[in-house]
């Protein structure tokens, strides 16, 4: 059943379609043409003035058109309404609000209409009033899905914000089985015209809030970066505030793989073990975009076939974003929302867009700081072995050669002996101290291949600042068991937990254990890293974001890391255990 005329009453009130005007003129030229006429109308001018002063509070937007479709449906006795929010390509519906239908009752329905077709995709495409008696009737109709409550009278008025279409006001279901009358109509026009006005300062609310809280997020980003923190935690806060402002399922930041393609290195999300060291291949066509420093957008990224990577099939709407300042890109960031969900905006691209902007300026200041405070620490490296070599090794042979002089002066056997034993020790700190000379003068691009002379570097490294020298032990065939991706996060492992032992442990004693025999809890040959010391323990108040490093490292290869007990007096200190499967 097509449209149906009607007869309109005599001074009709302006049609919102050619502008938008005051609501109060509005208001005013209704009590005037309806002067006179019957008492039930002359009654409703109070109800309609009290709805529009109703639809003008508050700022917030989806509460604002909770408010007008409750007060639509008021106005006009209807059992239903609804309204819905035309998209920015203005070929569907982005979001569908409704009243009269129980949250219950909306699950089993499912999926909100897209607007794409039937009735309210005819309405988006010619944007008139439709009053129907029966709009199961109408051509334009495509049938309502399986739960979808029975209607039949139907009542659509456009909502302008400003002179564009935003969406439509949709009213079903006039209480007594009777039609929408005329009067109805002009009512709910006038609530449409100020719903127009609430929904503009709404949406002029919501951009400046949203606007703040993206600001606030870089704000956030920055001074993370550049604190002088870890990487990794760096890297995480990016994920976190990108998945927070953007109030998406995820916040991922991917960096460029040695091997080609994209390697996910930070995760905010509910499982984010899953995802952490997965590499997107370098063929996949997002991220031959994303290096060239195009962003990419999509409304599902499960059906995308730009899309290779499994892990994008618990997706629908997603913005991948460069991260890229000064011409280089140094990596992306991405922030998926839940299958189902609303795309994102236009307001949301543009804004997710400035804050990567602001996060790889920020990264690459930080970067700069990194490069600084290593140089100066190469710098104190090469001062500390110039002193070992001319200085601590000259007076340690000078030593040597003056006990060996006294030792053949010597008639006392045992004086002799004991003369001879601590002319041994000093030859061996002297080899100490020669290796500990060469760790210190090599470059990182120098590293030895082997994983045990890597593990043996990492402790003669470490015995510099600590004074002394860790003791070690190796079970198995290190070299040819371990994978080179398990071995170059053990030694970031060990680095991290040496590096532990000296800054807070205040230890004394410490043991490294490494063992590639194991038996993981799945059955998996693995290996393990231990390292034990007598210190005092990790705090109950202290920070846990080396912990928190080594776990996710673990992690991402299927192992674990914890830890326990030292090796002190009562178990005192602390023992580190981080294990992975060998490959």
């Amino acid at each position: 059943m097509s449209a149906q005329p009607s007869q309109e009453p005599p001074d009709p009130l302006p049609d919102p379609s050619q502008g938008a005007p005051d609501p109060l003129a509005a208001a005013t030229q209704a009590t005037k043409s309806l002067h006179g006429l019957s008492t039930e109308l002359t009654a409703r001018v109070p109800q309609l003035l009290e709805a529009m002063r109703s639809v003008g509070t508050g700022l917030e937007l989806h509460s604002t058109l909770d408010r007008i479709c409750e007060t639509a449906a008021e106005l006009a006795d209807a059992r239903y309404a609804a309204i819905g929010v035309v998209d920015t390509e203005g070929r569907g519906l982005s979001d569908f609000v409704t009243h009269g239908i129980s949250p219950e009752l909306s699950r089993k329905i499912g999926h909100r209409p897209d607007g794409k077709r039937g009735l309210l995709g005819a309405l988006i495409s010619h944007s008139d009033t439709v009053r129907l008696a029966d709009l199961t009737k109408d051509p334009r109709s495509a049938g309502f899905p399986a739960h979808h409550p029975p209607m039949k009278t139907f009542l659509g008025v456009p909502i302008r914000v400003q002179g564009e279409i935003f969406g439509n006001l949709y009213l079903a279901e006039k209480n007594g089985g009777v039609e929408f009358n005329d009067y109805d109509l002009h009512m709910v026009r006038v609530l449409a015209t100020e719903a127009g006005i609430a929904i503009g300062n709404a949406r002029l609310y919501e951009a400046a809030t949203q606007r703040e809280r993206w600001i606030d997020g870089s704000v956030a980003v920055t001074t993370a970066l550049l604190s002088g923190g870890d990487a990794d935690d760096a890297l995480s806060v990016v994920a976190e505030q990108a998945r927070r402002l953007a109030d998406s399922a995820a916040g991922i930041v991917l960096l460029p793989a040695e091997e080609g393609g994209m390697e996910i290195v930070a995760v905010s999300a509910e499982n984010p073990a899953t995802s952490l060291g997965v590499v997107i291949p370098a063929e996949s066509p997002v991220v031959d975009h994303l290096l060239r420093g195009d962003p990419v957008f999509t409304d599902d990224a499960s059906s995308d076939p730009r899309m290779v990577s499994r892990l994008t099939s618990q997706y629908g709407p997603c913005m991948m974003l460069p991260l890229h300042s000064g011409g280089r890109v140094l990596g992306a960031l991405v922030t998926p929302r839940a299958r189902g969900k609303r795309p994102f905006t236009e307001a949301e691209r543009t804004l997710a867009t400035q804050f990567a902007s602001q996060a790889a300026l920020a990264l690459m200041m930080a970067e700069a700081q990194r490069d600084r405070e290593r140089l100066a620490v190469f710098e104190d490296r090469d001062r500390i072995a110039r002193d070992l070599h001319d200085l601590v090794i000259q007076r340690l042979f000078a030593t040597g050669m003056m006990l060996e002089g006294a030792q053949r002066r010597s008639i006392v056997p045992e004086v002799r002996d004991g003369v001879g034993k601590a002319v041994d020790e000093l030859d061996v700190t002297i080899q100490e101290i020669r290796t500990a000379i060469f760790a210190l003068q090599q470059g990182p691009a120098e590293a030895p291949s082997g994983l045990r002379t890597r593990v043996l570097r990492e402790i003669n490294m470490a015995a510099v600042p600590l004074g002394f020298t860790p003791a070690h032990r190796f079970l198995g065939a290190i070299d040819t068991l371990v994978g080179e991706l398990v071995g170059k996060n053990l030694i970031a492992a060990l680095r991290e937990a040496l590096s532990n032992a000296f800054r807070h442990a205040e230890a004394s004693r410490i043991e490294v254990v490494l063992d590639c025999t194991v038996t993981l809890p799945d059955g998996r040959a693995g290996v393990r890293l231990e390292v034990a010391d007598d210190g005092v323990g990790i705090p109950e108040s202290g920070r846990r974001s080396g912990l928190r490093n080594l776990r996710r490292r673990a992690e991402s290869l299927g192992g674990t890391s914890s830890y326990g007990p030292g090796i002190g007096d009562g178990g005192g200190g602390t023992t580190l255990v981080w294990e992975a499967p060998l490959q």
